[in-house]
């Protein structure tokens, strides 16, 4: 287990974009940050965002968890998805309290097109 754990912090590394050294020293720290949470569950912008910004998140600036997650190759759709799939694996949901549940700022953040592409995708939709 310390070795997979190892080999995913070395692959944050070794992926980590020429385009960083344009970055702050926190924007590079909130990149490495994003990309581990990224790993681990799905998550919205929005969500990414309050999650590097909130004081019992990782504390990063506001606009520094912004850039850094803005700087990021990520499919929202895709996000969407793995959320909504996490969400059935929790419990159960209707298509439209799943997309409701994705797009809330309560909940996810998602936008309406992102919830509703990743609520499609599982059963909660058929």
């Amino acid at each position: 287990m310390k070795i997979l754990k190892l080999a995913m912090i070395l692959a944050l590394f070794v992926a980590m974009p020429t385009w960083a050294e344009s970055l702050t020293g926190p924007q590079n720290n909130a990149v490495r940050s994003a990309n581990l949470y990224l790993s681990m569950q799905g998550f919205s912008r929005s969500g990414l965002i309050q999650q590097l910004s909130s004081d019992v998140g990782d504390g990063y600036e506001v606009a520094d968890a912004t850039v850094a997650v803005d700087s990021l190759d990520v499919d929202w759709n895709k996000q969407a998805v793995r959320s909504a799939k996490q969400y059935l694996n929790l419990m159960g949901f209707s298509c439209n309290g799943l997309i409701d549940q994705l797009s809330s700022s309560a909940g996810d953040g998602y936008t309406e097109s992102q919830a509703t592409f990743g609520a499609r995708q599982t059963s909660a939709c058929e």
